[in-house]
């Protein structure tokens, strides 16, 4: 049995996309992929002291249909939260996806806020 009873928001997948500039350099733009249905956890303590011994900040814990196109530094909008994605792990079972978050929070009166 599936997850996606489970899956109760609707998440836009934005991706890093590296070009060329021209001058030998490269620019990175971030590309709308698509929506996923998801499910917003917090973590447990358990995994947010794993996250701190790696070094990264775990605020959240989504989940996705296992075929869902999501990847390690991919962007997750909606519901006015961003997202960044620090891995994915899916289980030997294949039900799931499972993705590690950091909530991206800007500052008001910044640009980009």
């Amino acid at each position: 049995m599936g997850i996606g009873h489970l899956l109760n928001r609707t998440l836009t997948v934005w991706r890093p996309d590296v070009t060329g500039d021209g001058s030998g350099g490269q620019t990175v733009a971030l590309v709308e992929v698509g929506e996923v249905p998801a499910k917003v956890d917090q973590p447990t303590a358990v995994e947010r002291q794993e996250a701190d011994q790696w070094g990264a900040e775990h605020s959240h814990t989504v989940y996705f249909d296992p075929s869902a196109d999501v990847a390690r530094g991919d962007e997750l909008r909606g519901g006015g939260q961003t997202f960044r994605v620090l891995a994915t792990v899916q289980p030997s079972r294949g039900t799931y996806l499972k993705a590690p978050v950091t909530l991206v929070q800007s500052e008001p009166g910044v640009a980009g806020s």
